[in-house]
């Protein structure tokens, strides 16, 4: 008899925390019949019957944890645009992309201009003449 009274007991605790969670983390449009603090102090003086009141006549009804917990719908007023992630996002990927190839085209041509550059240096230095033939078109 007395394993199930302390059994009993943990239920009442335990339910009291999870009501007292669901009053506390509920917006201020959730909750009805009474005002926040007041539900507070139900939940903390009566745990058992408290607790049983918030979760049946505290809370609107349908914002239970089934939506709050687990990520439901919610209503269509309360509903936020979905975020995606950048790697999810194609137009971020393009232009990713897009700037890479540019960076890459941009090294690439001071690389031309670097290289035309020694190459002018070295004949003159070797006292040729440079010749604009011999370079390839780009």
């Amino acid at each position: 008899m007395a394993r199930l009274g302390v059994l009993l007991f943990l239920v009442q605790i335990v339910l009291a925390v999870c009501a007292l969670i669901s009053c506390l983390s509920a917006e201020e449009g959730q909750i009805r019949a009474l005002p926040r603090i007041a539900w507070v102090l139900i939940i903390l003086f009566f745990p058992l019957i408290g607790s049983i009141a918030w979760f049946l006549a505290g809370r609107e009804a349908g914002s239970g944890a089934r939506k709050g917990w687990l990520g439901g719908a919610g209503s269509p007023e309360r509903r936020r645009p979905r975020t995606v992630a950048p790697d999810d996002d194609p137009e971020f990927l393009r232009s990713v992309q897009e700037r890479a190839k540019e960076q890459d085209e941009e090294l690439f041509r001071r690389w031309e201009e670097d290289l035309r550059r020694r190459e002018d240096d070295l004949r003159r230095r070797d006292g040729d003449p440079p010749r604009e033939g011999d370079r390839p078109e780009v």
